[in-house]
């Protein structure tokens, strides 16, 4: 594996650990707490998703680089918060990409 790939990788571990561990912990002052303790329980998540792409396609018309970015890595965190909620990991994700390649 490519040393960017690896450190990629290591990112995206890293903060599904920190999700894993706000999942577990409850801080009050963190919003993956939020996510996980919110009064529409999933539905939160599952509309955050839905909010984040919304602006990531706008974003996307307006050609705008640095908000897609923002955009695009805000859909991975919820997205990550999504699997750990449903019980699943990194791995999950993961193995399914590499199934499509």
């Amino acid at each position: 594996m490519p040393e960017q790939d690896a450190e990629s990788r290591d990112i995206l571990e890293e903060l599904f650990a920190v999700i894993e561990s706000r999942k577990e912990e409850l801080p009050e002052d963190s919003y993956t707490t939020t996510l996980f303790t919110h009064e529409k329980g999933e539905n939160y998540v599952l509309e955050k998703l839905g909010e984040e792409a919304t602006e990531l396609i706008l974003a996307a018309k307006d050609d705008d680089r640095e908000e897609i970015a923002y955009e695009s890595a805000d859909i991975v965190y919820h997205l990550l918060v999504l699997l750990s909620m449903k019980e699943m990991d990194l791995d999950d994700l993961l193995a399914e990409l590499e199934s499509r390649r």
